[in-house]
This record gives structure tokens, C-alpha cells and sequence, in this order.
């Protein structure tokens, strides 16, 4: 049953071999990867416009939204031209934890590491956030459901990457060209309509009028705070660096290729939007997204209204799948680095890191069930793992380039200087202007990551110290006893008393645990009918428990010598209809999950199965 749905929801198995048949071209690598940058553009610039109208409620408050949208799209220009140097110095993928490992060290690595996963968990969140509320703008009745309508998708898009980073692609490449014409021409028309005098600024509804009477002067804190706001518009630019193995050949090409085509789009469209509210002012309500209110103004509540919504509201939701594919690679790269659980480097059945999409996906629906689904109650969140990443990326460029001195290394390490200090600078911003609003959380749970990074690392190791061979190191000779655990005689007991014997041990004996008299002197009498010549113990249990004494039995043998290894045999009826193990008592798996941390002790079953 449990592999009829899987298949159903998931697909057929992909074998390695078909790996090379999987990677993306350019034009699905786009809507993969860059979702998450270009979908940025729907809430963007109205964190920013939020963040001013707190303390401006005036149409003043727009007056620095153009400045903020040029000094945004030149940061995106310097940390493009740096990744499009990663790229091709780190074709493997990992993106700044690989940089970082490689030029700065374990610690800068673990850092970077922990922000990029802390960054793809609240991309999934932010996402579906931002989607759903581009809905609910058009629908106001349906705010109430926000909550379980993001949960929904969560689960939609995660069945959807279980199936494969070529089948998600070509199911999102869609949505997110709808999306980006769309905005296009909104972006154009608006304008056009703007300048030649089509449509002005945008009424003032009513409830924002005594807001707009009680303002204050845009002070450097506050403009600080938009900024860092406006700035998540540069989240997701690291993904494509990240997962340059996912191209086709050449990938470090491709990759930088689509890299380049990302930045324009992301900066052409944000500059636009930002501009374009400039122009109209549209004041934010509590559930209105600025794209929506400009959207009705350029377009009337007509088809294209709606063509916008719905393909903001799609490109959102599938902006998560960005992180689907970016957070599982990062994942089992650290994994394969033994800092986090193996099982996070293993592929699934259709090729990718099942294990990680789900754990992904766990951490965002939480997410989204604590902050109520709310776009501005994330936002503050975002911008602390996505700019530490830049700027450690960003240094470990430069020591990378200093290390290689390559031709023209200079100009190169110059850039990446560039960008690591403006980064640097901008999570500062970050940090201060947005620390008492939430940003004080990624702040205390990103070193927290690291210290479980260490002590997964250290277990790790300990282990692989543990079972090195040393030079010359033999295994020890051990006494051989094996014990048949017995309740009756009948075939699976023969059964098991019979392999027991073709182990060849230096002592054979038979272990039954009685209630009362009456059982043993009823197994007495089988084994003597059955002509049983194994040396037959009982131990007395008064309470009814099985375990305890059969482990007290076997640390007495233990007692008896110093170098005796025990092998417990336990005949287990094994039947195939699941619904018939729910009959039975299940104490031979008991047994085994207790003996399995003794030492010096192996756990053999015999299974009899029963048809």
C-alpha cells in the first residue's frame, strides 16, 4: 500500500545512471532558480514603503523610495559580478559555504552554512507568505485561511520536488515567465500612462488620513531600516551558485549565463516597480500588496488585474522551490563534510535529497504557524542569513584570489572586496536597525546551528577514531556460547536450535523464562519427547517480565569469563499480512532493541514465516 501511493504521488524510481538526463537548461535552470530573486520584486519595495509610513504618513514618505531602489539595484550589480566569480572558481556548487571552507576556514564555513539554511528555511516561509497574500488581496475573504492556505502549498511544493529537480522545473518555468512579462507590462503601460498625464497619484483612502496628518521627519534610522528592507530583494541571487552541478554541460557556463539574465530582470523590474510606485503613491493597506492597488489603478479590475495576481501569486509560491532545490544540495554537502546527519547526503528515488526537501519543509510550515503567515512579520528575519552568506562569500573570494594569483587577480580581488565591505555594511544595517523587530532571532539561532554543526562534527570523528585499524591491530579470540531463547517447542524453536548448532560454539544452551511451575514442568516433557540433548536453563520470572531476566542470565555467563562472546538466536514467526502482526505480542522485536546496545553480544533471528 504504503509503495502503490508513493509511486502514484512521486514516480518511478530514477537509476544513477540517468543522473546526466536530469540537469536543467537554461531556460528551466531560470525559472528554478532565479524564483526566488525575481518574485522578490511583488514585496520588496512595499517593505520598504511599510517601513516609512510607520513614521510618515504622508505621500513624503515616497520621496526616498527611488534613491533606496537605485543604491539596491547597484548592490545587486557588485554581488552578481562577484557570484559570476564564484561560479566558475567553484563549479562543484556549495556557493559561499564552499568558498568559505575553502579560503577561511571551518568556523567562517559553519557560519556561512548555518545562514544559508536559516536563509532557504525562510525563503520557503517568506514565499508562500507573499503568495498567499497576493490571493488575498484580490479575495479579502479569504484572510482568515491564511494559515492552512500556506500549509497547503508547503505540502504542494514539497510532493512536487520529491519528484525530481526536471519534473519541478518544467511544471514552474511557466508561472514565472507569466509573471515576469506581466510585471513588464505593468511596469511600462503604468509609466507611460504616468508621464503623459493618463493618471495621477493615487486617492489617499480614508483611514490613512489622520495617519497622514501626524508625521514625522524620515530620520537616518528609519531610512536605514527601509533599506534593509528593500535589500531581501537580493535574496535568492546566491542560489545559482549553489547548485551549478544541476546545469547542463558546460555548467559553469550556463550557470553564469543564467546568473547574468537573473540581474537584469531583478534589477530592470525592482528599479520599475519602485519607480513606478514613486509616481502613483499607493498607500498599503493592512491586506493590500502595492502591486495589487497599482495593478487596479493602471489596469482596472479587468483580465489583466487578474493575469498579474494570480501569476504574482503563482511565481510566489513556486519562489520556495528555489530553496527546494538550493537547501537539500547544501544540505548533503555539509553532510558529506559530517557536520550534519548522513542521511541528509543520501538521494532519494527520483534522484534528489528527499531527506532534505522534507526537513526543509518541517522547519517552514513551523515557521509559517508562528508568525501567522504574515509577509512583514517574516521580513525581519530574512536579511540577516542571506547578507552574512554574501559577505563571507565575498571574503573568501578574495583570499581565493590572493592564493592563486591568476591573471588579472587584482582587479578580481578589488571586486570582491567591493562587495564583501558593502555586505558587510548592509548586515550591519540589518542587525541594528531591525534587532527589537525579529532580527535579534537569526542573530542568536545562527551561531546556535553552529555549535550543533561542532557537536555532530565531533561525533563524527570520534567515531571514525573508534573503528580505525590501527597498524598491526587484530581482532581478539573470543569463547563462543550461544543461547536459544525458547517459549515451546515447536518448528521455529527446532528451527532455531538447529542453526544454532551449525554455528559450531564452544557452549550451546537453551534459555526459556517461566511464569510458574506448571510451564516447566510442560517444557520439560516436550524437550524429552523431542529427544533434545541442548543443555535446557529456565529462569524464574515472578513478575511477568521477560527482558530484564534474560539480561541479568547473560551478564552471569559474561561473569563466568573474561573473553566470551554471547549469540542470542531468537526463533521469530514473521507473518505476511500486516494487518495480522497487530495478534501478536512483538517480543522478540523488544528483545532485540534491548540487546542491540550490549556488548559483546550478537542478536540472531531465525524467521519462520507464516503465509
Amino acid at each position: 500500500m504504503y509503495s502503490t501511493l508513493k509511486r502514484i504521488m512521486i514516480g518511478r524510481p530514477i537509476p544513477s545512471s540517468e543522473a546526466g538526463h536530469q540537469r536543467l537548461i537554461k531556460i528551466i535552470a531560470l525559472a528554478v532558480f532565479a524564483s526566488d530573486a525575481i518574485s522578490s520584486t511583488a514585496y520588496a519595495t512595499d517593505e520598504i514603503l511599510k517601513t516609512m509610513f510607520e513614521h510618515h504618513g504622508g505621500a513624503a514618505a515616497f520621496a526616498k523610495l527611488v534613491p533606496i531602489a537605485i543604491i539596491v539595484a547597484i548592490l545587486l550589480a557588485i554581488v552578481t559580478l562577484s557570484y559570476r566569480q564564484t561560479i566558475f572558481a567553484y563549479p562543484s556548487g556549495g556557493g559561499s559555504y564552499v568558498v568559505s571552507r575553502e579560503n577561511l576556514g571551518v568556523t567562517p564555513s559553519l557560519v556561512a552554512g548555518a545562514s544559508l539554511l536559516t536563509d532557504y528555511i525562510l525563503t520557503v516561509s517568506v514565499s508562500v507568505a507573499g503568495g498567499v497574500l497576493a490571493i488575498t488581496s484580490a479575495f479579502p475573504s479569504l484572510s482568515s485561511q491564511r494559515v492552512p492556505i500556506c500549509l497547503g502549498f508547503v505540502a504542494l511544493m514539497t510532493v512536487a520536488n520529491l519528484r525530481g529537480v526536471k519534473e519541478s522545473g518544467r511544471i514552474f518555468a511557466g508561472p514565472t515567465y507569466v509573471y515576469t512579462i506581466s510585471l513588464l507590462i505593468l511596469i511600462a503601460y503604468g509609466l507611460y500612462q504616468s508621464y503623459a498625464g493618463h493618471i495621477g497619484t493615487l486617492p489617499v483612502p480614508e483611514r490613512l488620513h489622520e495617519l497622514e496628518q501626524n508625521t514625522q521627519v524620515l530620520g537616518l534610522f528609519i531610512l536605514l531600516r527601509a533599506f534593509s528592507s528593500g535589500a531581501v530583494a537580493l535574496s535568492g541571487v546566491e542560489a545559482i551558485s549553489n547548485g551549478v552541478p544541476a546545469f547542463q554541460k558546460p555548467e559553469s557556463k550556463n550557470a553564469a549565463a543564467t546568473l547574468t539574465w537573473m540581474a537584469i530582470i531583478l534589477g530592470t523590474t525592482f528599479f520599475g516597480v519602485s519607480l513606478l510606485a514613486h509616481r502613483l503613491k499607493p498607500f498599503l493597506g493592512t491586506d493590500d500588496s502595492g502591486l495589487s492597488i497599482m495593478a487596479a489603478a493602471v489596469f482596472g479590475k479587468g483580465a489583466m488585474y487578474y493575469v498579474l495576481q494570480f501569476s504574482t501569486f503563482a511565481i510566489l509560491i513556486l519562489a520556495a522551490n528555489t530553496a527546494y532545490n538550493g537547501f537539500p544540495l547544501l544540505s548533503s554537502i555539509i553532510a558529506q563534510d559530517g557536520f550534519l546527519p548522513r542521511q541528509l547526503a543520501n538521494r532519494g528515488d527520483r534522484l534528489v535529497y528527499s531527506n532534505g526537501v522534507l526537513v526543509l519543509a518541517g522547519f517552514a510550515a513551523l515557521l509559517l504557524v508562528a508568525f501567522g503567515g504574515k509577509v512583514t512579520a517574516l521580513i525581519p528575519l530574512y536579511a540577516v542569513g542571506v547578507f552574512t552568506g554574501f559577505t563571507l562569500s565575498q571574503a573568501g573570494m578574495v583570499v581565493h584570489h590572493k592564493r592563486l594569483r591568476e591573471p588579472g587577480w587584482k582587479t578580481r580581488a578589488a571586486l570582491n572586496a567591493l562587495g564583501a565591505a558593502a555586505t558587510g555594511t548592509v548586515l550591519l544595517v540589518v542587525l541594528v536597525s531591525k534587532f527589537a523587530i525579529g532580527a535579534w532571532i537569526p542573530a542568536a539561532i545562527i551561531p546556535m546551528i553552529v555549535v550543533l554543526f561542532k557537536a555532530i562534527g565531533r561525533h563524527y570523528k570520534k567515531v571514525r577514531q573508534f573503528t580505525e585499524v590501527p597498524e598491526g591491530w587484530k581482532p581478539r579470540h573470543y569463547t563462543h556460547t550461544v543461547v536459544v531463547l525458547v517459549g515451546s517447542v515447536n518448528k521455529g524453536t527446532l528451527e532455531a536450535l538447529q542453526y544454532a548448532r551449525s554455528l559450531a560454539p564452544d557452549r550451546l544452551l537453551a534459555v526459556s523464562v517461566i511464569g510458574d511451575p506448571h510451564e516447566k514442568e510442560k517444557l520439560d516433557k516436550s524437550w524429552t519427547e523431542h529427544k533434545l540433548s541442548i543443555e535446557l536453563h529456565t529462569i524464574y520470572s515472578p513478575y511477568r517480565e521477560l527482558t530484564r531476566p534474560i539480561l541479568q542470565y547473560l551478564d552471569e555467563l559474561d561473569a563466568e569469563s573474561d573473553d566470551d562472546l554471547i549469540t542470542v538466536v531468537i526463533p521469530e514467526f514473521v507473518l505476511t499480512g500486516w494487518y495480522s502482526q497487530i495478534l501478536h505480542n512483538q517480543s522478540a522485536l523488544a528483545l532485540k532493541a534491548r540487546l542491540l546496545f550490549r556488548p559483546h553480544t550478537v542478536v540472531t533471528s531465525v524467521p519462520i514465516l507464516v503465509d
